[in-house]
């Protein structure tokens, strides 16, 4: 889900222009202040600038530069829910087939083993003792 929701979250041409003309307004603004410039003033000006800057990013986006596919709306909580309950109910089910598959090789190795003590047919044949 969240590979699905982060996609192509701010990789647009429209956004990354948004993003750094955004950082260049209110750098710029924020050493003017810096240096003595009046507050109200240059607030004012990176205020009129982030409108400006955002006005020039919808019009990229409109151009075609923007998110090509809509945003993916994320699930609500009753869906979200219901996913992981069916998650659940089919992990659970896999660890019961596991268990299961696990048993009946267990029955299968104990059955070979037996039938090799008894003396019966063996596919392999069995390891020659070694003296210690």
């Amino acid at each position: 889900m969240a590979d699905e929701h982060h996609e192509d979250h701010g990789n647009t041409v429209a956004a990354w222009f948004l993003t750094l003309s955004w950082i260049v307004v209110w750098t710029v603004a924020g050493v003017a202040i810096i240096l003595g410039r009046d507050l109200v003033t240059w607030t004012a000006i990176a205020l009129a600038g982030s409108v400006v800057t955002a006005a020039v990013a919808g019009g990229l986006k409109k151009a075609g530069l923007g998110r090509k596919a809509p945003r993916p709306v994320p699930p609500t909580a009753e869906e979200w829910a219901a996913r992981l309950a069916a998650t659940a109910k089919d992990a659970a089910k896999d660890v019961k087939h596991a268990a299961k598959d696990a048993k009946d090789a267990v029955k299968e190795t104990a059955k070979d083993a037996a039938s090799a003590v008894k003396g019966g047919t063996d596919e392999a044949e069995p390891a020659p003792a070694t003296a210690s």
